[in-house]
């Protein structure tokens, strides 16, 4: 029962794939391993978690993150239900830099995507009473808290449904300048 993870097209974006033991009983899942991940935590340590429940299909979250100082690596996944999960790369001087990649989370799949700091999250909600969970290498820091629009045309991501049921938080985020360079590490 390991973890196998893979590359994505942002640089430092992993995804996770959980094997499952499954028998007539149901099924058992390895959901974290610090020594499986570690190459990838790179020393930094998990300090909090936090889950979401978010009810309505087309329903966005996000895209989320935090300035420096406080920025966060998250691990996300789906513990139940189905979300198209975005990541955009908002890093200066990365090689992805504005470049976004979505991968479908659910309980089914059991994926998990390591994200980088200077990376905004968010997702679309696919299945009714979906829920994920959140690992952060920070605390929430509500001064430094940032979000980018998830219709910001300098992105052009894709949702797979129109959006629907924003926060007030999320339809305030700006779009990106022409003048934006990327955020210090």
């Amino acid at each position: 029962m390991g973890l196998t993870v893979s590359a994505t097209s942002i640089d430092g974006l992993m995804r996770v794939d959980c094997d499952a033991h499954r028998d007539e009983r149901g099924a058992f899942t390895r959901l974290f391993c610090a020594d499986e991940l570690a190459p990838f935590l790179d020393g930094r340590r998990i300090v909090q978690i936090n889950q979401s429940l978010t009810r309505q299909v087309g329903a966005v979250r996000g895209l989320h993150f935090q300035h420096f100082p406080r920025s966060e690596m998250k691990l996300v996944r789906c513990i139940r239900g189905r979300v198209w999960d975005v990541v955009v790369d908002l890093r200066l001087g990365s090689p992805s830099f504005l470049r976004w990649h979505a991968e479908i989370l659910s309980a089914e799949n059991q994926r998990l995507l390591v994200i980088p700091e200077g990376c905004a999250h968010g997702f679309q909600v696919l299945e009714e009473d979906s829920e994920m969970l959140y690992l952060h290498t920070e605390f929430y820091c509500a001064d430094a808290e940032g979000g980018v629009c998830h219709d910001d045309p300098a992105l052009a991501i894709e949702w797979p449904l129109p959006a629907r049921d924003l926060s007030a938080r999320d339809r305030k985020h700006p779009l990106l300048t022409p003048d934006f360079l990327g955020l210090a590490p």
